[in-house]
């Protein structure tokens, strides 16, 4: 008993954190100390499989991670490269963000353009087994685990889709995660959707490329930030795209347990700073670093929210490297809107509240007469020029079909438009 009384002591001198032992010294912290070992001691003596008390303590500290919230968790080896892969290099797997939510395991956003995207997964799917293997028996991160392995592997989910009442089998091609996160394209002249798909390690770099690339064409005349179904990412990330859009300003805060934890990040001049009319357009997909940029663009009236509530992430995680290579994610505080509103478990209430449609069914191309239909009629002469505005015709096809796929986006640049007229209303 002696060896497992000294491993529960040394359990608590580390999470007290720099040999602190006061919490052995309260005679109600001493007996729930002898209660952890009496039991480990019987687990160990009389549990009907071996078990090694390696074993029995890791899962005791899985336990009391988890039991803090959804997204406090001791990581494997495995597990923490893994973690550190998904935000700095190329990896392979579903490509869906999820978490844990009364023992189930949810869908949070699926990563646009990956296998889970394409197969059909989307934001509050149920994900109920992996691979034959109940996720209810698992861990967050060893659902995430299961779902990742090498590349053209397939992994078979149980999925019970949103509003649905009986669940699906879905096998999956894994495939590398694209870690590109900006999409741009010209709507109409001078008016651009701008798509963030994730905040990794280069997000405010490409969005900044991509907004070089916007100017050189010309005026901006308005943008559409499109974060839905942005799971997030990291914290750095959305505060710099964040101040790429505002002057000044706090962008977000943080507070902790502690006071001397609190930190408050606040926008700064730059040299080309974006000026034009905002509209971000979020959903219930848009989470964390997604509602850090959307509430701080809200709350400092540089942008119109418009789409549906967001997903209500608050809290800060910061990643813990351990001496035997595993990890620890823990929760280490709350952040708060530039108004001081904290978002957790609440989301942002979008300015204006607009469900996604499905797009109406093609009932195929209907009948139009045009002037090249036209027996002898004139022909372009200049050929050069004729394939040119082919070109331009085609690109305009395209962003026609995006538009009519998508209410939630037309709606959005209806409003950039008439932005500029509604400020000059006001003042």
């Amino acid at each position: 008993m002696r060896v497992l009384t000294t491993a529960a002591l040394a359990l608590v001198t580390f999470l007290a954190g720099g040999g602190v032992m006061k919490a052995v010294s309260a005679e109600n912290d001493y007996e729930s100390l002898r209660r952890f070992s009496q039991i480990l001691d019987m687990v160990e003596q009389y549990y009907v499989n071996d078990v090694s008390q390696k074993e029995l303590l890791e899962g005791a500290l899985k336990g009391m991670l988890q039991n803090l919230d959804p997204h406090s968790t001791l990581m494997t080896e495995k597990e923490f490269q893994e973690m550190q892969e998904n935000t700095s290099g190329e990896f392979f797997g579903v490509g869906v963000e999820i978490t844990m939510e009364n023992g189930q395991v949810m869908v949070v956003s699926p990563i646009e353009d990956t296998p889970g995207y394409k197969a059909g997964l989307r934001a509050g799917d149920s994900i109920i087994a992996v691979d034959g293997q109940y996720t209810m028996e698992m861990s967050l991160t060893e659902v995430v685990s299961k779902m990742r392995g090498k590349r053209g592997t397939t992994v078979e989910l149980q999925v019970l889709h949103k509003n649905a009442s009986r669940p699906v089998t879905m096998k999956i091609r894994r495939d590398a995660i694209p870690l590109i996160s900006v999409k741009s394209r010209e709507l109409e002249p001078g008016y651009w959707w701008i798509r963030l798909t994730r905040f990794s390690g280069h997000t405010a770099q490409e969005l900044g490329d991509a907004l070089s690339a916007a100017r050189k064409k010309g005026e901006m005349k308005g943008i559409v930030l499109d974060l839905r179904n942005n799971p997030g990412g990291l914290l750095d990330q959305s505060v710099e795209v964040a101040d790429l859009f505002l002057k000044d300003g706090v962008i977000v805060s943080m507070r902790g347990r502690d006071a001397s934890s609190e930190r408050t990040f606040k926008a700064h001049p730059q040299a080309e700073d974006v000026t034009c009319p905002m509209v971000v357009l979020v959903n219930s997909g848009s989470a964390s670093a997604s509602e850090i940029v959307a509430g701080a663009l809200r709350d400092q009236k540089r942008a119109l929210i418009l789409g549906e509530r967001t997903f209500g992430k608050g809290s800060v995680q910061n990643l813990i490297p351990l001496a035997d290579g595993t990890g620890l994610k823990l929760t280490v505080a709350r952040y708060y809107t530039p108004s001081g509103k904290s978002i957790q478990a609440e989301g942002i209430s979008p300015d204006f509240e607009v469900a996604w449609e499905a797009p109406r069914e093609d009932t195929g191309p209907s009948f139009s007469l045009r002037e090249k239909d036209l027996r002898g009629h004139l022909e372009q002469k200049d050929g050069e020029k004729e394939e040119k505005q082919e070109e331009k015709v085609g690109d305009a096809e395209d962003v026609g079909a995006m538009l009519d796929r998508d209410n939630q986006l037309r709606l959005a640049l209806q409003f950039v438009r008439t932005l500029p007229v509604v400020k000059a209303l006001q003042n």
